[in-house]
């Protein structure tokens, strides 16, 4: 949806810690609009965070910390292919991953650059390319982190 289309402007609100990491650092990079992302056909009920580039959705984080991601469709197969996002059920043209824990923080970031780097010209064969660097560091993360 473009951002013409979204309807009244309101600050974006606090999300959870993790999930606000991520908003926060959304929110700083160049050319991005953060807003409130409204619940779905209702301008009264707050529903998380919405991200722009421009007129072009990036993407936005629920109030329970999922975040949908705009993504081109290869892409969106290469990240589910991966294992770093989920389809999202209602549309093709998003991923979906959980900002829950600390760990989701680093994922979530990354996922979100890639679709910032997309709104920004990069070809999708480069950003697929990257997601396998992504992968390696994942699994470098999870060897690391402390058992619990």
């Amino acid at each position: 949806m473009k951002l013409a289309e979204k309807g009244r402007y309101a600050p974006p609100p606090r999300l959870p810690a993790h999930a606000q990491t991520v908003s926060s650092s959304l929110a700083s990079w160049p050319d991005v609009h953060a807003r409130t992302h409204w619940l779905l056909g209702d301008e009264t009920q707050v529903d998380g965070a919405d991200f722009y580039v421009g007129q072009r959705e990036l993407g936005h984080i629920h109030l329970q910390g999922e975040a949908h991601i705009a993504v081109p469709k290869p892409l969106r197969d290469a990240l589910i292919e991966a294992g770093l996002a989920s389809p999202f059920r209602w549309s093709q043209a998003f991923v979906v991953c959980s900002i829950a824990k600390a760990a989701d923080v680093a994922t979530a970031t990354a996922l979100f650059q890639l679709a910032y780097d997309h709104l920004r010209g990069v070809g999708s064969p480069e950003l697929v390319a990257r997601i396998a660097t992504l992968t390696f560091a994942r699994r470098e993360r999870s060897r690391s982190a402390p058992a619990t």
